[in-house]
């Protein structure tokens, strides 16, 4: 191996062509490692011979159920605090997801809390299923029933224990009779404490199901079934994870088919999957394993989890959605779904995320931008010709796999921005001239404003002018609108004081204990001008020591969102008078609001 020139930590492989390569392949052997790792078939069997799997259809919505709140949980850098998963609860079931586990209550005081308050509160409509989890331990059992007593909500005991031969041989040292007595004593304790209550059915997840020998699975959820007395009317819930993901889908759907095919007291068994996604492959693995006999499956919205993540809930239903299939669960504000989980979660969604990231709706090439206006043109005529609104005929835009006005999606990011993206669009005009960066919604809405210009102009327009544009439409709101407003931050000692001058009336207030921003945001709400302020993105104009910060903030105007800056040598101040300038914005009537 010769390392590259202009990468000197890349050795380019270079060894050999292999006997057997075509002509036209002309890649060579690497030094990657790979002669340490096993394939999946030399680690675990896979029985089945002949399957049903890929004759069947996706023709209905599996049961959802978002880990968010557990496993999700567990996966972050900074768990979420009880203000941020209480939010996130209310997200999940204003979206109409019926299933919810929410929480590890042995594991931590926050998820014990949130249980008993969801136990003590009305948070959880009535037809909203509680799964609170478990490992197949005596006393972290007893902990789990105690925190869902007096729950009135059906809940479910999710017992857990891993039983792949690595994890049983390193992890937990116990052969598998050993592992399969501590699994029934766990399911044992679960029935003895809370096999009474009405209210509560159970739920195993044999962990890394995917490297466990099938014989022993199935023995094992077979023993577990008979323990817990599975019935129709009261079924047991069997959760197989790929907990790691270590094969092809095809090879995870043969595996759930297996179990499907063979599993005891089937009528009384409830089917789950919880699919990872380490090989980049879980949402086509959970598809797979629905086709296989999958009733139920676990994931995270937009697939947030250990490593890389769990299935991701959102993908999986709007590919349902795109299918012509009802997904079951509500997503048309994407938008607001995905500001409120990047809020809890403290992650972004990729610019790229199937459907609900800033680009996916966006096509960059001509050709593309050419199909997509002609796709709208034969959409409308054809509502029309048949008479019916828009959004009811038969979507076939070219390169839009759905509408995205399904998920509360403008076109204006479709049509508008793309049509000034010729020459390295407005967002990269401002960025070479001026150093600006700016959020992805912020260039759509900055679009808008362009696009007036070139129409009346009938020309391109230059940086300096795309400049003008963006200076008069966020900067100089407070100064130049109807209403002319100042404000002034005084912090010392922990206080605030905010000093406002709105149409020559000055008012000042003192705020103990919150920081300038949110003062600023109160005293505002207190002469009428409140301000929901739904992002923040700071940036700056230029480099260097010399150049000035600027504060960028989207807010909510109505039932829309607008946006507003500030500019100033000092970032907070910057900031404040973003927040000004979205309140002059906010409080503007003109029938030039907004453009």
């Amino acid at each position: 191996m010769t390392p590259s020139r202009a990468f000197p930590t890349l050795a380019t492989p270079s060894g050999a062509l292999p006997d057997d390569a075509p002509h036209w392949n002309r890649q060579r052997p690497s030094q990657m490692p790979s002669h340490r790792y096993r394939d999946v078939y030399s680690r675990v069997a896979v029985p089945l011979q002949t399957r049903t799997w890929p004759s069947a259809r996706l023709t209905q919505a599996p049961l959802w159920v978002p880990v968010d709140l557990r496993d999700g949980n567990q996966a972050l850098a900074e768990p979420m605090d009880p203000a941020r998963k209480r939010r996130f609860f209310e997200l999940m079931v204003a979206m109409g997801y019926k299933e919810i586990e929410v929480g590890y209550p042995s594991a931590s005081r926050t998820d014990y809390d949130f249980v008993r308050l969801l136990a003590e509160t009305d948070l959880a409509p009535a037809d909203v299923t509680i799964v609170v989890f478990t490992p197949a331990r005596r006393d972290l059992i007893e902990r789990t029933v105690e925190s869902v007593r007096g729950i009135r909500n059906p809940v479910v005991i999710h017992m857990y224990t891993a039983t792949a031969p690595t994890w049983r041989d390193v992890v937990l040292g116990q052969d598998r009779e050993g592992l399969r007595a501590l699994i029934l004593a766990g399911g044992q304790d679960v029935l003895r404490l809370a096999g009474e209550l009405d209210n509560v059915r159970f739920e195993f997840s044999p962990e890394v199901f995917t490297l466990t020998e099938p014989d022993f699975v199935l023995d094992v959820c077979g023993a577990m079934t008979t323990l817990w007395d599975a019935t129709p009317e009261r079924p047991v819930i069997l959760n197989l994870p790929a907990t790691v993901e270590v094969a092809t889908p095809n090879v995870y759907a043969d595996q759930i088919e297996y179990m499907h095919r063979n599993l005891g007291r089937r009528d009384g068994v409830i089917l789950s999957v919880h699919p990872h996604n380490d090989r980049g492959t879980g949402v086509a693995c959970a598809e797979l394993a629905v086709l296989a006999g999958a009733q139920r499956v676990e994931g995270c919205l937009f697939g947030n989890g250990e490593r890389t993540g769990n299935v991701d809930l959102v993908t999986l239903a709007l590919n349902l959605h795109a299918q012509g299939v009802d997904p079951m669960i509500d997503f048309s504000d994407i938008d607001e779904i995905r500001r409120t989980v990047a809020h809890c979660n403290g992650i972004d969604i990729h610019a790229r995320h199937p459907y609900a990231g800033d680009l996916v709706h966006t096509a960059f090439s001509g050709t593309h931008q050419d199909a997509i206006r002609k796709g709208f043109a034969e959409h409308r005529a054809r509502a029309a010709e048949e008479g019916r609104p828009e959004d009811e005929i038969e979507w076939r835009v070219p390169y839009l796999p759905i509408d995205p006005a399904d998920i509360g999606r403008s076109y204006d990011a479709v049509i508008r921005v793309n049509s000034q993206s010729g020459k390295g669009g407005i967002a990269y005009l401002l960025e070479d001239a001026y150093g600006i960066e700016l959020p992805r919604r912020l260039q759509i809405d900055l679009a808008r404003h362009v696009q007036r210009r070139t129409e009346q102009t009938g020309r391109e327009v230059t940086a300096a002018e795309v400049w003008d544009i963006f200076h008069a439409a966020y900067l100089a709101s407070a100064d130049t609108g109807p209403l002319k407003l100042r404000a002034d931050a005084d912090v010392a000692g922990g206080c605030t004081t905010i000093t406002l001058h709105a149409d020559g009336v000055e008012t000042r207030t003192r705020h103990d204990g919150v920081g300038p921003v949110e003062a600023l945001g109160t005293a505002l709400a207190a002469i009428g001008l409140p301000v929901e302020i739904l992002s923040l993105h700071q940036t700056s104009i230029g480099t260097g020591p010399d150049s000035d910060a600027l504060t960028l903030i989207e807010y909510r105007d109505g039932a829309r969102s607008g946006w507003a800056a500030g500019r100033d040598r000092s970032v907070l101040a910057a900031t404040l008078h973003a927040v000004r300038n979205a309140a002059a914005r906010r409080a503007a009537t003109t029938p030039a609001r907004g453009d």
